[in-house]
């Protein structure tokens, strides 16, 4: 069985200090360009998975995720972070099982969220959602794997009334709950970035980058971001060139949709490379 004892330390320490960027990639030929680019983790994508499957985010069953993360983690030699949606589960219980069964893919983070999936309410009551994250920081602990747990407050992406205010009060409690990361996807605005740093000092924050906002990776540094992550937004790119040139061909016959792409040598012979690097 491979030891995952050096990426799990490593995650850990790049939490330590400093300011990194951990993209997302969606299959295996994504995540090992990405190593190639030089960046010093992953983190899996559950938008990304699903759209490869021809899914809506979050319909990926727990099986083929567990698949899909293993894949990520034994194709490239890096820490991967599991984005582990909700848990794939409601009760505490059940959490702490599945997490149990993320570790054994041998991540070396993983993420819980905190929103339920159902419109009407979008977010777990508070005490819930904490003794969700307990569960995930028990399962963690009783693994000995040294794996880190991110905390995610959803209250941005639901539409929550004062989504700043109530993502620094829920972190807050998943912090106190054993969370190791904490992570509020999507405020844009350079001030409500600094006050969430702030306010959850010194545990390391993630950022979410998933459009341009005009910040760049120096910019949210200098705000005391630990961690960036760019979500579906690799993949959505991807989406967004097939999608003009298949729209090209179908609506006006042309293959313009094409200028500019790779040329398929050089895909060819970089997977050619990665093989033999490998072997």
């Amino acid at each position: 069985m491979p030891d995952f004892t050096p990426n799990r330390i490593a995650f850990r320490k790049l939490h330590d200090r400093g300011c990194f960027v951990i993209p997302n990639p969606w299959d295996i030929g994504t995540a090992r360009y990405l190593r190639h680019l030089g960046f010093q983790a992953l983190a899996t994508t559950s938008s990304g998975l699903a759209f490869s499957r021809g899914l809506p985010d979050t319909a990926v069953p727990l099986e083929a995720v567990l698949t899909h993360i293993a894949e990520i983690v034994t194709a490239v030699d890096l820490p991967v972070n599991a984005d582990f949606e909700s848990g794939y589960a409601h009760q505490p219980e059940s959490v702490a099982e599945n997490v149990r069964l993320c570790v054994e893919t041998g991540v070396a983070g993983l993420s819980i969220e905190d929103a339920t999936g159902d419109r009407r309410t979008p977010l777990y009551d508070l005490p819930v959602a904490v003794e969700r994250t307990a569960a995930a920081r028990t399962a963690i602990g009783a693994s000995g794997s040294g794996v880190l747990l991110t905390a995610r407050a959803e209250c941005y992406l639901v539409g929550h009334p004062e989504p700043l205010k109530e993502s620094i009060r829920r972190l807050q409690a998943y912090a106190e709950a054993g969370a190791d990361v904490l992570y509020a996807p999507g405020p844009r605005d350079r001030e409500d970035i600094k006050a969430i740093v702030s306010e959850l000092s010194p545990k390391p924050v993630n950022v979410l980058m998933s459009s341009n906002t005009g910040l760049r990776v120096a910019d949210l540094a200098e705000l005391g971001v630990r961690r960036i992550s760019v979500g579906s937004a690799l993949a959505r790119a991807a989406w967004s060139a097939f999608i003009r040139a298949a729209k090209a061909i179908a609506d006006e016959g042309a293959f313009t949709g094409f200028d500019g792409s790779i040329p398929f040598a050089d895909l060819n012979d970089f997977f050619r490379q990665t093989i033999k690097d490998r072997w």
